[in-house]
């Protein structure tokens, strides 16, 4: 971090990216994570992401929220067929293990496609895929 390759107020690469780029583990990753921010080297605001440097200093904003990120990714996989209806998406802990996350970041990507009439949620039970009438932009399209 003070070799200069991210700058303060950037965002700190997620614990898959770490993962993927270093080919080491999450636990490893997580751990990363946190001697960072010990150190002060990073600092995480829930459902962003991890920053370089200060709290204080303006972090430099994400082009889309973490959460619509993914929620746009789960989106294109219902829409690709990946995950058909009235099928359940991935659990909670399958996400966040994905996605390298916090539980409320799942929870608010997950909400965002509720929200969006992409999946429908059944309590204790899962969050499974709408039927395409239901999903955005197909409203009034059904026969």
């Amino acid at each position: 971090m003070t070799s200069g390759d991210i700058t303060s107020g950037e965002a700190m690469p997620s614990e898959t990216e770490l993962e993927s780029e270093y080919g080491i583990a999450r636990a490893t990753a997580r751990r990363v994570a946190r001697e960072l921010r010990e150190q002060g080297l990073v600092y995480t605001v829930q459902g962003e992401g991890t920053f370089v440097g200060d709290p204080d200093i303006p972090r430099a904003p994400r082009k889309t929220p973490l959460y619509q990120q993914i929620s746009h990714e789960i989106a294109e996989r219902i829409r690709k067929g990946e995950f058909q209806p009235n099928r359940a998406i991935p659990s909670e802990k399958m996400l966040m293990e994905q996605y390298g996350v916090a539980k409320v970041t799942v929870r608010n990507s997950v909400a965002f496609l509720r929200d969006q009439g992409w999946v429908f949620t059944v309590p204790h039970r899962g969050t499974y895929v709408s039927q395409p009438e239901d999903w955005p932009g197909t409203q009034g399209t059904a026969s």
